[in-house]
C-alpha cells in the first residue's frame, strides 16, 4: 500500500512563499515522476509541475519562474517552493507519483490559501 502525506499548505500574504513536500511511503515499483496538481475552487484540477526520474522538469505557464519542484529519494519526497504568490494560487495542491507501470497514487491534499 501506497501513502502520500502533503505537508506545508497554509495561508499567506500576496507576494510570500511556500514549500509544499510530499513523502511517499510503501511499496512503490520505480518511480517514473512525480507531480504536483492544483484544484482551485470551483475549477478542475490542473498540472503544476512535474519532475521525471531522469531529472526533466515541466512547469506549466503560470508557475513558471515562481515555483520550483525538486525531489529527495532517498526521501521519496516531493517538494514544491512556491514563490511570488498570487490570489489566483489559491488552491487544494495535490501530489502525484507515477511508476514505471503508469500507475499513479495521489495524496490527499493540502489548502494554500493566498490573501490580498
Amino acid at each position: 500500500q501506497v501513502q502520500l502525506v502533503e505537508s506545508g499548505g497554509g495561508l499567506v500574504q500576496v507576494g510570500g512563499s511556500l514549500r509544499l513536500s510530499c513523502a511517499a511511503s510503501g511499496s512503490i515499483f520505480s518511480l517514473f515522476a512525480m507531480s504536483w496538481y492544483r484544484q482551485p475552487p470551483g475549477k478542475q484540477r490542473e498540472l503544476v509541475a512535474q519532475i521525471f526520474s531522469g531529472g526533466s522538469t515541466n512547469y506549466a505557464n503560470s508557475a513558471k519562474g515562481r515555483f520550483t519542484i525538486s525531489r529527495d529519494n532517498a526521501k521519496n519526497t516531493v517538494y514544491l517552493d512556491c514563490n511570488i504568490l498570487k490570489p489566483e494560487d489559491t488552491a487544494v495542491y495535490y501530489c502525484k507519483i507515477t511508476d514505471r507501470t503508469m500507475r499513479d497514487y495521489w495524496g490527499q491534499g493540502t489548502q494554500v490559501t493566498v490573501s490580498s
